[in-house]
């Protein structure tokens, strides 16, 4: 298939979960591609979604000046795919999530690049109590100043082959007996598929109106159904147990400090506050993308946890 666009399309954090999947689709549609990682040789297969020379690996770092202008020369469009649940060493939610992002903007438009598109996520706000959603619309703020037609794509729980979502908690049923329901299980999530959001991101580049888009399936779930819709997929029964928020902040203080903590107080404040498209807000039909029913989607990946318990 011959390249859509001249010059390269530069996708930051295309490794990752999302990442990859927008690389993927890209590819598939003849864009020529630049991935920028922080370890290079643990992205290479990336190189297997296009023909020779169609997608190429650099080493960047956002967080980094010269190798993020490197990154961009020639690039016709930037996608910023870069983001982290919780912090580590030198990735702060500001460094990466925030500074980090304004700092792509900067260098991007200093480059000549046309367009920007940014992964955000639903509940970013300035005047959040968690970091992450602060850094988050810091990100936004600092991208729209910069770029006013910028696409800033805001989705929820992002789900598919390979998340840390439905995978985490299917591989907890393995061996817990029960699994917790933070807060009772009541937030309101409205998780979308990771192949729609990675169409949503093509729709952009494309030629989609700029603005901001609010991404999420077809359906509301909270918590506690979406456990119960996992369990059933993989054929399991298992206690659903409340946890007070108050409780879950007190184990987040002590595993926080984990190389994968599995909660964090941030994480625990994000749980407090339902995580749904608004009602006014542009979403994946603006983008021309019909959203994928989740129940589906988990048929596809969820079977590998399908047979023996090792709970007692």
């Amino acid at each position: 298939m011959a390249e859509t666009q001249a010059g390269r399309i530069v996708v930051f954090g295309g490794s990752g979960f999302l990442g990859r999947h927008i690389v993927r689709r890209l590819a598939k549609q003849g864009h020529a591609l630049r991935i920028v990682v922080r370890r290079p040789n643990e992205a290479l297969f990336l190189k297997t979604a296009g023909r020779v020379g169609q997608i190429e690996i650099v080493h960047g770092n956002i967080r980094d000046e010269a190798s993020t202008r490197a990154a961009l020369d020639g690039a016709t469009a930037v996608i910023n795919a870069v983001g982290i649940l919780y912090e580590s060493g030198r990735q702060k939610f500001d460094a990466v999530q925030g500074a980090g992002a304004a700092r792509l903007a900067a260098i991007a438009q200093s480059e000549g690049v046309a367009q920007f598109i940014q992964i955000s996520a639903i509940g970013a706000d300035a005047s959040s109590a968690s970091a992450y959603a602060r850094s988050k619309a810091e990100a936004e703020a600092a991208i729209l100043a910069i770029y006013p037609d910028a696409h800033i794509l805001r989705p929820s729980i992002v789900v598919g082959p390979e998340d840390d979502f439905f995978n985490r908690f299917a591989g907890m049923a393995q061996l817990a007996p029960g699994l917790p329901l933070i807060g009772g299980g009541l937030t309101q999530y409205q998780p979308v598929s990771v192949f729609d959001v990675a169409q949503g991101v093509a729709a952009c580049l494309a030629g989609a109106p700029a603005g901001i888009y609010e991404l999420g399936g077809p359906q509301i779930f909270t918590f506690r159904e979406l456990m119960e819709l996992m369990l059933e997929k993989i054929g399991k029964t298992r206690l659903l147990v409340p946890l007070p928020f108050a409780v879950a902040s007190m184990l987040a203080q002590l595993t926080r400090f984990l190389p994968k903590p599995p909660l964090t107080p941030d994480q625990v404040i994000l749980l407090r506050s339902d995580n749904v498209v608004g009602e006014d807000a542009a979403d994946l039909a603006a983008l021309g993308v019909e959203a994928t029913p989740i129940a589906l989607l988990l048929d596809s990946y969820l079977g590998r946890y399908r047979g023996a318990s090792k709970a007692v």
